[in-house]
């Protein structure tokens, strides 16, 4: 028996794994792959060039693989590639990328894209992130492992969001945020770590204090962010979290939001 209602429209060139469930008044054009246990709801539409993985469960009414928003985005084939094990709800919008810039979107795997949550051409989004409903990050942004964007956050362009990062509702970014860092308001400012989630992921006390530790050393101390840096050198080589810290810290390219 099929899976795909009769009342959906897939294109015959469209791949989608035996198993694939697509719902009724959904739109599935050519160059899409579906990969197995994939569950695509009613009202969807998929454009291609796209990818898709396994397990992945995308709700009503969502745009997966549309044409970018850029002004120069001229019809040229580029992809959006996501992961395993997403969730993908009502409403999402999620664009291919530009000839610009990496001509790829990517979305990693066991993330949940909340309602109408938007990610924009070009952007990079880990594993394990959570977008809450109407967060929306703009082209070229990059959202590492781990990291949660609270309810209608927006995330200005070219901007890094570390891992494990989390911003609260209604935040607006425009610089970059650092691993494990809080952050909120408009424009959004730091607000220290995430320590309750780093106890809830089994982080042991001394790592946790050592994090809390390596945050004051640059948002506590006065120092610059150069003098800052040199002192993490250390703690860094003693954990690959704080390491981890720094790096985003070192890799900015925006700044980062204090």
């Amino acid at each position: 028996m099929s899976r795909i209602h009769p009342q959906a429209i897939v294109d015959p060139s469209a791949r989608l794994a035996e198993d694939v469930e697509v719902g009724p008044w959904t739109l599935i054009g050519p160059d899409v792959e579906i990969g197995a246990g994939t569950v695509v709801g009613p009202h969807v539409v998929i454009r291609g060039p796209t990818t898709i993985g396994q397990h992945n469960r995308i709700f009503q009414f969502s745009s997966v693989g549309e044409d970018c928003q850029d002004k120069k985005y001229n019809g040229e084939a580029t992809r959006l590639v996501i992961g395993d094990h997403n969730v993908i709800r009502e409403g999402c919008t999620l664009h291919r990328g530009t000839v610009q810039d990496r001509g790829v979107t990517t979305i990693g795997s066991h993330n949940l894209l909340m309602a109408y949550v938007h990610v924009a051409h070009d952007c990079v989004v880990g594993d394990h992130i959570i977008m809450a409903n109407n967060a929306t990050i703009a082209g070229h942004v990059r959202v590492g492992d781990g990291a949660i964007l609270g309810g209608y956050t927006t995330v200005h362009q070219f901007c890094h969001l570390g891992a494990w990062s989390m911003s609260a509702a209604n935040s607006a970014v425009f610089k970059d945020i650092p691993a494990y860092v809080m952050v909120g308001g408009n424009p959004a400012s730091a607000h220290g770590m995430n320590f309750e989630g780093m106890r809830r992921r089994g982080f042991s006390p001394e790592l946790v204090a050592a994090l809390r530790r390596a945050y004051k050393v640059v948002y506590r101390q006065g120092l610059t962010l150069q003098d800052a840096l040199k002192a993490l050198e250390e703690p860094a080589q003693q954990f690959t979290e704080i390491a981890l810290y720094r790096d985003s810290i070192v890799a900015s390219t925006r700044g980062i939001t204090r």
